[in-house]
């Protein structure tokens, strides 16, 4: 068994100085690829998040699983800063095999139980701003360094695998954006060899999630107290092994296009969670009628 199958290998996470991002940039670099890591929040230089966790943070778990990475603060809202970065990728790498859109910062701004008429306006419209035109930024600057790497991979990280409302408008259009740009783009990129996917954890037991409860992830299940459905939570180690499997699966491209979930991929290709769980969202969301 090749246990560095993505060896060789280049990767950019957009959005890993946390959550999601995080857990997948360390499980793409656990397996061999070399990680360029980015997002706003550096050790000298905040963002309105107010969070402490940093993207060199990130950049050196990476390195203590045995990866290689770089930490490069970029505001992927800043079409320049991107472009930069692409052109950093470039020079240092020749090019770029997986990349991986998780840009969001859009908790704050929604207002759960207000109807589109009532949410504030500028705040629906930053959400946009920052998990939609973000995406579009990054790819637009970043793609064409994979178009002459067949096998390489797009993630559009979102919440859910199908179209359905979310709970508010803004945030559902942000979520609902990333399933269709991972389409799109999969269709342009067809001629390359380059797949692209959706790909969405469950219920996230993320940095900020164990906060929100109180707890750390050594007590995570007195979270379910509170809100008995965290019990079905996984760390974003899960959803981080999903996306390193699907980059390192030679067959990847026959799923281009599709929307999948951490679950799923989990029983398709057998990775549990970091503590040897195998969360299934879908099945406990079906079992208790959530669907």
């Amino acid at each position: 068994m090749n246990d560095s199958p993505l060896a060789g290998k280049t990767a950019l996470v957009a959005g890993a100085t946390r959550g999601a991002g995080r857990g997948i940039a360390r499980e793409l670099g656990a397996l061999g690829a070399h990680v360029y890591v980015t997002g706003r929040t550096t050790r000298h230089s905040g963002s309105d998040m107010d969070r402490p966790e940093t993207i060199e943070d990130t950049a050196e778990q990476i390195e203590a699983l045995g990866g290689t990475a770089v930490a490069v603060r970029t505001d992927h809202s800043d079409s320049g800063q991107v472009q930069d970065l692409a052109e950093r990728v470039k020079a240092e790498r020749g090019g770029l095999d997986i990349l991986v859109n998780d840009i969001w910062g859009g908790d704050p701004l929604t207002r759960w139980g207000e109807k589109l008429w009532e949410h504030s306006l500028e705040d629906g419209l930053r959400i946009q701003r920052r998990s939609v035109d973000t995406h579009l930024i990054t790819s637009h600057h970043l793609l064409p360094l994979m178009l002459d790497r067949p096998g390489g991979l797009v993630l559009e990280i979102t919440d859910g695998c199908d179209y359905r409302f979310r709970g508010n408008v803004y945030y559902s259009l942000a979520k609902i954006a990333a399933i269709h740009l991972a389409a799109a783009m999969a269709e342009e990129l067809k001629p390359h060899g380059v797949a692209a996917i959706a790909l969405t954890p469950g219920f996230l037991r993320s940095e900020a999630m164990l906060d929100h409860f109180g707890v750390t992830e050594a007590n995570w299940r007195d979270g379910a107290k509170i809100e008995p459905t965290f019990i079905a939570s996984e760390t974003p180690a899960f959803v981080g092994r999903a996306a390193a499997a699907l980059a390192a699966d030679p067959d990847v491209f026959t799923l281009s296009g599709r929307a999948l979930s951490s679950w799923e991929l989990s029983d398709r290709y057998g990775f549990t969670d970091a503590d040897g769980a195998r969360p299934h969202w879908g099945a406990y969301a079906a079992e208790h009628g959530l669907n």
